[in-house]
């Protein structure tokens, strides 16, 4: 269905076009008319009914009979705020009456601009047979009526057929006051019906949408909407069910977890640079110690400054990693796709005296997928996976690790696998755990504990997620999805 063109008339205000496309969507004869009964917009479904070119501009009452009843009509709409089913008739171009039931009500999300929608069926369609699936099958229809969720069916007009009674506790008002009513009426008071548009669209089967709802009596409510066609036993569409779930609760558990998670992330940026000013006057005065009076110190001193340098160090570190832990998810930069061979090859470089020192051969892809990601956040995802693999890798012969990373339909997978000394389950369960070091072998670098919680929020900041396969002396195989676009 093709929508018309916006009109030149300024005076004339307009809906969004989102809007207008949502309602075309649920109701085929439908037009807009503002608060002088102007029609500011028709369907061309409605437009062909009544055989006319075009209505735009025009008084509402060039297209329906019986002023007295029209009048009626708008004194309830001021009244009540919609009517429903009132009987009229539609006058076509050539003079005839189609009998028609008009249903009118203010237009949702138009900010009191005084535009109101007409909802228009044929009279012969006023008693649909889409509503046998619901309201003719008992048992299934006690199961619906049952059910936590709000349950509502239309018939392929888009008028209510059924809605069971846990819509009351969603909306706030019985179920009952819903049946017959268009459904861009019945939740236009209480609803985003674009939202609501989007989530009857064909093609959506099963996809939820999230929209504000204001209850009657006050409060407003998050419902998250799926839809599904209903298939007639003929195999024809006869309309479609929707169902509503109350995820207010939910949504409000997040935003307050998210703002939490956010407050901890400035603190942790904090005190990590409140943390470098002594850090560097620390490292400073022991530098100087060691150079001016170095050879005035016994053995003993002097071990005990290389101590106090080595902890400093240590320290260094942990700093710069919560710091860069703090960054994830605040600043995450700009996805794009990303060849991550450069990258491996970077990295390969940069390790090559690691490698060599601990006779570790590294094997990268010959030609990996793309990823959608921030290109410095795939550095750090491989960076920590190998440079975690080096340190935990022990003394073997034939040391090897391998960097896979294939397409799946999720995404692209990055695998990094070891065959050193492996992960026992009860620390696989801790490993992404932050200051968790595990088992520390002889001679290895002190880590701080902190790489591998990188790599799972970095991945979690993408919407994708990591785990990990080992089994002890087999080695270990991390893998980390990133989604595809």
């Amino acid at each position: 269905m093709t929508e018309n063109p916006p009109m030149s008339n300024a005076s004339l205000e307009l809906p969004t076009v989102g809007l207008l496309a949502g309602l075309a969507h649920l109701h085929q004869t439908v037009l807009v008319v503002d608060q002088n009964d102007r029609v500011v917009w028709i369907s061309d479904a409605l437009r062909e009914l009544s055989g006319r070119e075009s209505l735009v501009g025009q008084n509402v009452r060039a297209l329906f009979n019986a002023h007295e009843c029209h009048g009626a009509i708008r004194r309830q709409v001021m009244q009540q705020g919609y009517v429903a089913n009132e009987p009229i008739a539609l006058v076509h171009e050539d003079g005839r009456e189609i009998p028609v039931q008009l249903s009118v009500g203010p237009v949702p999300n138009s900010c009191g601009s005084g535009l109101y929608l007409a909802v228009v069926r044929r009279e012969e369609d006023a008693v649909d047979e889409t509503s046998i699936p619901v309201a003719g099958m008992g048992y299934f229809r006690s199961i619906l009526d049952s059910a936590s969720d709000a349950v509502v069916a239309l018939d392929r007009r888009g008028y209510v057929t059924y809605a069971n009674p846990a819509l009351k506790q969603v909306l706030g008002l019985p179920s009952e006051r819903l049946l017959g009513l268009p459904v861009s009426l019945a939740f236009s008071r209480r609803g985003a019906l674009d939202g609501l548009a989007e989530a009857l669209r064909p093609g959506r089967d099963g996809q939820g949408v999230e929209l504000e709802v204001t209850r009657k009596g006050g409060g407003t409510r998050v419902l998250s909407v799926t839809a599904s066609p209903i298939v007639l036993p003929s195999g024809t569409c006869g309309g479609t069910v929707a169902f509503l779930r109350d995820v207010t609760d939910q949504r409000r558990s997040e935003t307050d977890l998210a703002l939490k998670n956010q407050e901890l992330e400035h603190y942790v940026h904090a005190v990590s640079h409140d943390l470098r000013t002594p850090l560097v006057s620390l490292l400073g005065f022991s530098r100087l110690l060691a150079q001016d009076y170095g050879d005035v110190l016994t053995d003993t001193g002097r071990h005990f400054l290389d101590r106090i340098e080595q902890a400093s160090r240590s320290m260094e570190m942990l700093i710069n990693d919560l710091l860069e832990l703090s960054r994830i998810g605040t600043a995450n930069g700009q996805r794009d796709w990303v060849d991550p061979l450069p990258v491996l090859k970077q990295l390969a470089n940069e390790l090559k005296p690691r490698l060599e020192a601990q006779g570790i051969e590294l094997a990268l892809p010959a030609s990996p997928p793309l990823a959608l990601c921030v290109r410095t956040q795939l550095y750090q995802i491989s960076s920590n996976l190998i440079g975690n693999a080096i340190e935990h890798m022990g003394e073997r012969d034939g040391a090897r690790i391998d960097v896979v990373t294939d397409g799946t339909e999720a995404g692209v997978r990055l695998r990094v696998t070891d065959n050193g000394v492996g992960i026992s389950a009860d620390e696989q369960a801790r490993v992404f755990e932050i200051f968790h070091t595990g088992v520390r072998r002889p001679g290895a670098r002190r880590g701080t504990g902190i790489g591998l919680a990188i790599v799972k929020k970095i991945a979690e900041a993408h919407g994708g997620r990591v785990w990990v396969e080992s089994e002890p002396g087999a080695g270990a195989s991390f893998s980390v999805l990133l989604p595809g676009a």
